[in-house]
């Protein structure tokens, strides 16, 4: 007969392997539940650079490197075009206001002022002899009006005459009308040379008025060619420095072409270029600083270029108060253009952190000092120093302000 055998109950080796996953799988859930899942990099802390937030006044300032140059710099052109004859002045050199620094020549210049001289001669002698014979007419015209003074007195007297003898019947009527009529007719004409006379006088002024007028302008151009042929000697029109001086003997330089500049040293002005970033904070009146000899000499924005070219636009300052001792064109003074008022602010010092993260977020040191953890900030103005703080961060707390090159992706720092 058979027997029933029991199922044995309790443990076998075939349950391990569902225990040990479900083991693990406990495990995974408490550690994504509870667990530190921050990615962690190791480092020296010496080799860190480590400061602290604090609170101070913020300058809000800029430095820039700027270059002494002339306070103007004059062109020197060629207001006539020629041949270089002579070149009176070197580069380098100073010269003063009216100094001839290049001679030309010009035979046509010449050639005119002949032609202009000729043109001048020719109306000169038309306007005499136009004068002359202006002044016969004249004399004419007063001998035909004494003429005619002297026939009207006669025939007047002849007139009356024969008018008492008509009255009382001694001459004929006849000849008392022909005596009148001759007397009248003699009126006339002489009331006829009078306007002759009027009308000449009027037609002689207005012609030699025009011809007066032809002579001044023939002398006027007369002048004018006399000063193309002065304008040869190309003058300084300033004192200063003669700098560059570009022609040479025998050379063709045309009429308005730049041969050369003045550097005008009676004062000095410093250029810089500055980052684009700063064009709309940057205005006229804007004061700026800078050492020199152990002293502080001031400066103010006089101009300011629109133009922004490789980033940069240009400034021009100009020196406000004392000058530094053997100042000369060409130096090159370090600037602190002052943007702003100063004001109180949570500061930390400039890094290269900045360079990684773009002022965005900063590793933080623990109050222990063994870690640094990744944290977002908001970084506002800057000046060569600080960074003002704006959120993030508080008074007293550490930061790393070395850069961040190698940390890769980590969000917290084991500080060793």
């Amino acid at each position: 007969m058979d027997r029933i055998i029991e199922k044995k109950k309790g443990l076998r080796a075939k349950h391990i392997p569902y225990i040990i996953g479900g083991v693990l799988f406990v495990a995974v859930i408490l550690w994504l539940v509870f667990g530190n899942h921050r990615s962690k990099f190791n480092v020296e802390k010496e080799k860190l650079s480590i400061q602290s937030v604090v609170k101070g006044e913020f300058n809000d300032y800029i430095r820039i490197n700027g270059q002494v140059q002339p306070i103007n710099t004059v062109q020197l052109s060629a207001v006539e075009g020629g041949m270089v004859a002579e070149k009176v002045a070197e580069e380098g050199s100073m010269v003063s206001r009216g100094e001839i620094i290049v001679r030309l020549t010009n035979p046509m210049l010449s050639l005119n002022i002949l032609d202009s001289e000729a043109q001048l001669a020719e109306k000169q002698n038309f306007l005499r002899n136009t004068q002359v014979t202006m002044e016969q007419e004249k004399l004419n015209l007063r001998k035909e009006r004494l003429q005619l003074d002297l026939d009207i007195e006669r025939k007047k007297r002849k007139y009356e005459q024969y008018r008492k003898l008509y009255d009382e019947k001694l001459t004929s009527k006849e000849e008392y009308l022909q005596a009148k009529e001759d007397y009248e007719f003699a009126v006339k004409g002489l009331d006829l040379v009078v306007e002759r006379q009027k009308q000449d006088s009027i037609y002689r002024g207005i012609q030699i008025d025009q011809m007066e007028e032809s002579l001044g302008n023939i002398r006027r151009n007369l002048v004018l060619v006399r000063q193309r042929v002065e304008n040869l000697n190309i003058k300084a029109s300033v004192n200063g420095q003669l700098g560059l001086l570009d022609v040479e003997i025998g050379q063709s330089v045309g009429g308005g072409a730049r041969i050369g500049q003045i550097s005008v040293l009676s004062d000095y002005k410093i250029e810089a270029l500055i980052d684009e970033h700063y064009i709309d904070r940057v205005k006229n009146g804007l004061t700026a600083t800078f050492e020199r000899q152990d002293k502080t000499f001031g400066l103010v924005v006089r101009k300011v270029y629109p133009e922004v070219r490789d980033k940069l636009f240009k400034t021009d300052f100009v020196l406000e108060g004392e000058r530094p001792d053997n100042i000369r064109a060409g130096q090159t003074y370090y600037i602190n253009l002052q943007l702003g008022y100063p004001v109180e602010a949570l500061l930390i010092p400039r890094g290269s952190f900045y360079q990684n993260t773009g002022g965005q977020w900063i590793f933080v040191v623990s109050s222990d000092g063994k870690k640094a953890l990744r944290r977002p900030i908001r970084i506002g103005r800057q000046n060569p120093l600080y960074y003002e703080v704006l959120d993030g961060l508080n008074v007293g707390e550490q930061v790393i302000i070395s850069g961040y090159e190698s940390f890769g992706e980590a969000e917290e720092l084991v500080l060793k």
